[in-house]
């Protein structure tokens, strides 16, 4: 994906974001023929561990004038699904007795790769940041007054997210959840609470976050306790300025991820010197390491955003050696961060709301789809073929057509995790935010 250039008023002039309005939608109103048709498909699509699709739109190639990607060839198909995989994609049969998706783009599910659904107002009240919630350490201070009082709902309005989640298509979520001596493990636990109740329609990885610093706050027994909980990764939060020792901070958090076989994703929203000598540190710890490697985040690393594109391209390739990936929020502003550049240098890069309508935010959305719209205009992504690309920010990595054109998705054996979206391929479904009409998660029609 080539990189152009583009002003910010170009950027706020283009950024008109068309998030359709979602309700969920019965199998017979949002496939229905006749109501005989209907209520025989409907029977078929809840016949146990089987769904069949008929007149699914797939991608199949690429069509080209004078050497470039101009339009996007599609067909439809009949897709068999047996016990949460695909286990046939075969020439379409407009007669057959299964559930009509009537021509509607299939895409990967999408995945929020960093997102907060343990604390939240979404699903009560709205209330709007306060002011005086400036800096990090604000927010934490802050927190510690609220925390107590959130816990009481938590549990419900995390499983009003994650319903947010999948009206946008996505069934899958990476959340951090805090681990601090206010809520102790009491957030964790109403998190994993909210997940058993969605745990047919959704899935998830945790991350033992320390959101008010793991030597400040002196929540090392905590994380401790939380590595033995049933979570995935431990998490940590801007060593330098909120903990006061990088290193003592970071070998903590490696340490234990080492003795409890987790992965790693850490918060590092700090700049200068000092996020930079993080991630300097980071990379020589997991080289040292080799299991951790593939298994190592850093959600923001805004200090990227702010390093000279010499020393970008020099970060990216450490990175990319490393097999540590970047998580970002895709953030507007004064604050571009190098994603091109990551990826041309091979660094998994993927994205989630963050934070939905709560004391840290609250302009989450709930779609990631918009988040790759985000990045297309960012970086200048217009043609067919960039936007199709830009596609696998929203679904980590997994595109229908290789780079070539050829369809490389979906394929019998793959997962059944799929949205139907109201578009005619990947590069309009990014361009314009599509409408998600339909999740399908482990093959199980959920949305």
């Amino acid at each position: 994906m080539a990189s152009q250039r583009i002003t910010r008023k170009d950027f706020i002039v283009n950024s008109s974001i068309l998030l359709a309005g979602s309700s969920m939608l019965s199998y017979s109103s949002l496939f229905a023929g006749s109501q005989s048709e209907s209520d025989e498909n409907n029977k078929f699509a809840a016949s146990g561990d089987t769904l069949t699709l008929k007149n699914v739109r797939l991608e199949t190639g690429f069509e080209y004038e004078e050497g470039e990607v101009i339009a996007t060839r599609t067909d439809l198909f009949l897709l068999e699904i047996s016990r949460g995989k695909i286990s046939a994609v075969r020439a379409n049969n407009p007669t057959a007795k299964a559930v009509d998706a009537k021509g509607l783009l299939l895409l990967p599910a999408f995945k929020d790769m960093h997102i907060h659904l343990d604390k939240t107002f979404y699903g009560g009240p709205w209330q709007a940041r306060r002011k005086k919630n400036r800096t990090v350490e604000d927010m934490i201070a802050y927190e510690q007054q609220i925390l107590p009082k959130m816990l009481s709902s938590s549990t419900g309005r995390a499983e009003k997210i994650i319903e947010l989640l999948q009206t946008h298509g996505a069934n899958f979520a990476r959340s951090h959840v805090n681990i601090e001596p206010t809520s102790k493990l009491d957030s964790l636990k109403n998190l994993q609470r909210a997940l058993e109740n969605k745990k047919d329609s959704f899935a998830a990885e945790l991350v033992a976050f320390p959101q008010h610093g793991i030597l400040r706050s002196k929540s090392q027994h905590l994380m401790r306790e939380a590595a033995n909980m049933g979570i995935d990764y431990i998490g940590g939060l801007d060593p330098h300025a909120i903990d006061g020792d990088m290193e003592k901070s970071l070998d903590f958090v490696v340490q234990l991820a080492l003795d409890h076989q987790k992965g790693i994703d850490i918060h590092l929203h700090e700049g200068g010197e000092p996020g930079l000598r993080t991630v300097n540190y980071l990379i020589d710890r997991v080289n040292e390491n080799p299991v951790l490697k593939g298994k190592t985040f850093i959600s923001h690393a805004f200090v990227l955003a702010r390093l000279g594109k010499p020393k970008q391209e020099e970060m990216a390739e450490l990175l990319a050696q490393a097999r540590i990936g970047i998580v970002s929020s895709i953030p507007v502003g004064s604050m571009i961060m190098p994603i091109p550049t990551l990826y041309r240098y091979g660094v998994d890069v993927s994205t989630g709301n963050d934070s939905i309508v709560d004391h840290w935010n609250t302009f989450g959305t709930g779609s990631v789809l918009q988040k790759a719209n985000l990045m297309a205009q960012l970086y200048g992504f217009s043609t067919e073929l960039e936007l199709s690309r830009c596609l696998k920010l929203a679904t980590h990595n997994i595109l229908p057509l290789d780079e070539k054109g050829n369809r490389q998705w979906p394929q019998a054996g793959d997962t059944a995790d799929l949205v139907l979206v109201e578009a005619s391929c990947s590069a309009e479904a990014v361009s314009r935010v599509s409408p998600v009409k339909s999740l399908i998660h482990k093959g199980k029609m959920v949305y």
